[in-house]
């Protein structure tokens, strides 16, 4: 059998992998480190109340979304709220909208046979400021 000598700068017992693998671990989590993640209240136009439109705008689309949950209807939360909320805001982003205005978000329950359900249904209004 013919005796292979590495090619390479790395010393006996692998010494030369670990250490390149200890410092792309390192290199990689501290440049992780340094990344923001965005909110979704601040990624995304909000939803405004008429009161609070103190500035002339125009009106760009009627926003509508909705969810249909098959199961347990008592299962509406909180949370399918906020999911409506935001799924108008991320259309209004899309859209280039400032904001959401007169949002409304509707909970419709129904049985089929034996399988309860659940729709929402979410609207708003998307604007953008003069």
């Amino acid at each position: 059998m013919a005796n292979f000598k590495k090619q390479g700068r790395c010393l006996k017992g692998g010494v030369c992998s670990i250490a390149s693998i200890l410092l792309t671990i390192f290199l990689v989590l501290s440049v992780a480190g340094c990344a923001t993640f965005r909110n979704v209240s601040e990624l995304y136009p909000p939803i405004m109340d008429q009161n609070e439109l103190k500035r002339p705008y125009v009106k760009i689309a009627v926003l509508e979304c909705s969810s249909e949950r098959i199961g347990n209807i008592e299962g509406v939360t909180p949370q399918d709220y906020d999911w409506a909320h935001n799924a108008l805001r991320e259309r209004a982003y899309r859209l280039g909208a400032d904001a959401v205005v007169l949002p409304e978000v509707r909970v419709e329950r129904d049985t089929f046979l034996f399988f309860p359900s659940s729709k929402i249904r979410a609207k708003g209004i998307a604007i953008k400021f003069h």
